[in-house]
């Protein structure tokens, strides 16, 4: 991975909101063509989950996050609200809040008051999305200073040297961190040991083993939102790419992989047929799949094991009272 070695001169830009200030890394933005070519090309076919994100697919996103059968935010959120003295009481007050793959900055909020941090720190690669979600922070909590950093957080890269100079804590939601191999994990583990430095922090989110009916029946909702979220996939591939997938002709599908333990969603050739990108051709038979996305789950002591591997030690862990979901308090050993 190469590092990032452009001055704060360069890249700070102060926003309309004078407690905003905007750091642009001018982070390489991900080659869909290339990536699908790639992808398409291999035995297991697949396409990488970080393309799911388009506005429609933004969109169907926070529609399964409503669903019945999705627990994982609300069980989160829940478990933050419950716990919110003794999440402060670890991470300690006016420190920098640090947020990799802030999004839309709507899971923060439940921190911010009780936190009060002395500033918070969004990071994203889509720079629009993020400027607007910065500035939203800002409206709605007139004593935060926000440094927003459009970045691709998962590489190295410098922190600017104008924020606060106070204990910072990495604030990772959503549990996110399914989505790595687990070996991948340990790496952006370290890089974020690295941005939260000597005395730093990491409240994360991590999702729980469990019977493997209640996980499949959180990515196969009966509504079809999450088909309909996995399908777009595929219409942005032909929006954006030219090509000519036929969405009537896949389907969507999401299992436990017990032996591997994650959730694998796939789409399913329902029939043979084949897919053109430019000069390329590629040959589905009938229940031939692309793999769109793995989420790793993990028991407490398989993930503190992990984050130990990357250099943090376990303070706190709290769960819901039905073990669906986890959230953990590390400092750096």
């Amino acid at each position: 991975m190469s590092r990032f070695s452009v001055s704060d001169a360069q890249v700070k830009q102060t926003q309309k909101n004078n407690r905003v200030e905007f750091y642009d890394f001018h982070p390489a933005l991900a080659d869909l063509k290339q990536e699908v070519l790639t992808g398409l090309g291999r035995s297991q076919k697949n396409i990488s989950p970080k393309f799911f994100y388009d506005e429609i697919g933004s969109k169907l996103f926070d529609d399964i996050c409503d669903v019945p059968e999705y627990y994982p935010t609300r069980t989160e959120q829940d478990i933050i609200t419950s716990n919110i003295d003794e999440i402060v009481d670890c991470i300690g007050q006016k420190c920098v809040l640090v947020e990799p793959g802030s999004g839309s900055s709507q899971k923060v909020c439940s921190l911010l008051d009780t936190l009060e941090p002395a500033a918070y720190m969004p990071m994203d690669i889509s720079k629009e999305h993020l400027i607007n979600a910065a500035n939203r922070i800002a409206n709605e909590y007139d004593w935060l200073d926000v440094h927003a950093a459009c970045v691709d957080y998962t590489a190295p890269f410098d922190m600017p040297h104008d924020i606060p100079n106070a204990r910072k804590v990495a604030f990772f939601p959503g549990s996110s961190i399914g989505n790595f191999e687990p070996d991948d994990a340990v790496v952006f583990l370290e890089l974020v040991a690295k941005m939260v430095g000597k005395d730093g922090g990491l409240l994360i989110g991590v999702d729980l083993k469990k019977h493997h009916e209640t996980l499949n029946q959180a990515y196969n909702d009966a509504a079809g939102v999450t088909a309909a979220f996995n399908l777009n996939l595929l219409r942005r591939v032909n929006r954006e790419l030219g090509t000519d997938f036929d969405l009537m002709g896949f389907s969507h599908t999401a299992f436990y992989n017990e032996q591997l333990g994650r959730i694998e969603m796939h789409l399913i050739s329902d029939k043979e047929q084949q897919v053109k990108l430019e000069d390329s051709t590629f040959n589905f038979a009938e229940g031939e799949t692309i793999h769109t996305e793995s989420s790793y789950k993990y028991s407490i002591d398989e993930f503190v094991a992990l984050a130990e591997q990357a250099g943090f030690e376990s303070k706190q862990v709290w769960t819901d009272d039905n073990s669906l979901f986890s959230v953990h308090y590390f400092n750096l050993k």
